[in-house]
């Protein structure tokens, strides 16, 4: 099994191609499943797979980042597979972009479910990175194809930008052209289609959606000077070819014996795809914004599940709490045991405990204990253990009895990470295990470092923590900024801990805001604290907004914490709802 891993247009799913073409003449076969769904095909077809067939799972997130268990149940059909002599040969061919790599290879946190353990178990060793520019002896190759008569190739060879070749050929750069130099109605729709995929959308956009979400993408001037038919003219520039027969939307067209079928957000009436490279640009240039206020009731009025679940769980990651209820209520309405729980918790957070409780009772009544165990576990998470526990017991005698287990996990975990704070233990482990963590940092565990300094740090050796620290650091691993932070906190250097925190969030360590805001609380800056954790809730991190209200409630200066009922989608505090 290999799988390459690339950014989109690098040649991922073309080197496959013409690595398996040879394949043909000594009688192998290839069986690429997707009808009615690529995960509904592995699964239904995968015990008939037999010796000399490349099963080819091409865009492998639709495989094993399938949803509701079912990635997790592929990954263990294909590592059966790939361990059963008698059915072998077999070759499994696949192709990822590096964040759904990154997704599905991540160690958890330990108080994070694991959801990807069959498949992080799958990948490790079948990655292949492809580079993301053609290197010299590769070029080298290409220019004597084009002075041996390729045009198309030469065209591209003297056009393209850092060896990036396969991208020009895919036409990759007009595309971003295109939406740079697009009108502003053209340009909203492909704003509004780019969020809806950073967001995890599904791939078919109805019409529907982006006609309504585009409209807070305009400005007051460009909206009131619209044409009556701009939606008409937009989508004919929009839908437009470039190089390599891309456009930036497409017409997804139902045949007539297999009518569009919901994938995830597929309304009654036209859909549109948005090209897989502006697709990434998208999530490029636009990671640390909100989407506008149209875009979240264009997806309550106009998608379905589950993508209200997937968007309502954006909009509480970016802490706009007003828009994640009105989803998750869509979401609860339409049948989802999830929803509640979430509405429940969302109750629960703005300080409407009666509500929250009254919501899970109900629920729990209706046969849905999931609400009260997701209740149970917030409640244990603030500390208010009596709470947890009759929750815990409610859930019990409806019929669930795991959830008192999991307060007894959480408390576990909780446990474990205090014994970890003791400097004895730290030393323990340091003494049985230091070099079984340097190995693992050598075969490029990029925690691994930042484990040793942080254990050498509560062992009591600073000087030694702070070395190593840094020398993870100029290894190139930004994970390790915030724990020199911290050391450089604790020394009195708090401008030399501001300066490495907001190096780390500028490499995109998730860890990075909330100590951040923090400190910046600390030295008096209310203002800075506000605006970084502001900027980290439009990037989807809340976890900074929810470090500096537990501050200000602790110390007495904010007894609401900070933006009690969330923020609207242009950034200002949300009005009681």
């Amino acid at each position: 099994m290999v799988v390459l891993v690339g950014s989109s247009s690098t040649g991922k799913t073309r080197a496959c191609w013409e690595a398996v073409q040879p394949l043909g003449k000594h009688g192998w076969r290839l069986w690429h499943p997707f009808d009615p769904t690529r995960a509904e095909a592995v699964l239904a077809d995968i015990e008939r797979v037999g010796p000399r067939t490349v099963v080819w799972l091409n865009e492998t997130q639709h495989y094993l980042g399938a949803g509701g268990g079912l990635g997790e149940r592929i990954a263990a059909s294909l590592h059966a597979l790939l361990t059963d002599p008698a059915r072998g040969p077999v070759l499994v061919l696949g192709t990822l972009w590096p964040e759904y790599a990154t997704t599905y290879t991540a160690l958890p946190r330990p108080d994070v479910e694991d959801r990807y353990p069959r498949v992080r178990e799958l990948l490790a060793g079948r990655q292949l990175a492809l580079p993301e520019s053609f290197d010299t002896a590769a070029i080298a190759d290409a220019r004597a194809l084009a002075m041996a008569g390729d045009r198309q190739l030469a065209h591209a060879l003297d056009h393209m930008g850092e060896g990036r070749l396969a991208q020009f050929l895919a036409g990759a750069p007009e595309l971003v052209r295109r939406y740079q130099t697009a009108s502003p109605p053209a340009r909203a729709l492909l704003r509004a289609a780019m969020d809806a995929r950073r967001l995890d959308v599904g791939l078919h956009l109805p019409l529907t959606f982006l006609e309504h979400a585009a409209t807070d993408y305009l400005t007051s001037d460009e909206y009131d000077t619209l044409d009556d038919n701009w939606l008409e003219q937009a989508l004919t520039e929009v839908t437009q070819a470039v190089h390599g027969n891309l456009a930036p939307l497409r017409r997804i067209r139902s045949r007539p014996t297999q009518p569009l079928t919901p994938q995830g957000n597929t309304a009654l009436g036209p859909a549109y795809r948005l090209t897989d490279y502006l697709e990434q640009h998208g999530r490029d240039i636009a990671k640390r914004m909100c989407p506008p206020t149209s875009f979240w009731e264009a997806a309550h009025d106009h998608l379905t599940q589950p993508d209200l679940s997937r968007l309502a769980e954006a909009a509480q990651a970016r802490h706009r709490i007003f828009w994640s209820y009105q989803l998750w209520q869509k979401a609860a309405d339409a049948g989802s045991a999830v929803a509640l729980a979430e509405l429940a918790v969302l109750r629960e957070e703005v300080g409407d405990r009666e509500g929250a409780e009254r919501l899970a009772g109900e629920a729990a009544a209706a046969g849905n204990t999931e609400v009260l165990a997701k209740l149970a576990e917030v409640r244990e998470h603030t500390g208010d253990r009596e709470g947890a526990e009759r929750l815990a017991r409610q859930a019990a005698d409806a019929g669930d009895t795991k959830v008192l287990e999991s307060i007894v996990g959480l408390r576990s975990t909780k446990e474990a990470l205090e014994f970890v704070e003791n400097p004895w233990a730290a030393e323990k482990i340091l003494r049985d295990g230091e070099e079984h963590l340097r190995k693992a940092a050598d075969a490029g565990n990029i925690f691994a470092m930042v484990l040793i300094a942080e254990l050498r740090y509560v062992a009591g050796d600073r000087i030694g923590a702070k070395q190593v620290a840094e020398q993870a650091v100029q290894a190139g691993n930004p994970h390790a900024l915030p724990s020199l932070a911290r050391m450089q906190e604790e020394a009195g250097d708090l401008k030399g801990a501001e300066r490495l925190l907001r190096q780390a969030a500028d490499a995109g360590n998730e860890d990075a805001p909330a100590p951040h805001c923090l400190l910046l609380e600390k030295v008096g800056d209310r203002e800075g604290a506000e605006l970084t954790a502001r900027e980290a809730a439009n990037a989807g991190n809340s976890a900074a907004v929810d470090r500096l209200a537990r501050m200000r409630k602790s110390s007495g200066t904010d007894g609401d914490g900070l933006w009690p009922y969330g923020l609207d989608p242009d950034g200002t505090p949300s009005a009681p709802w």
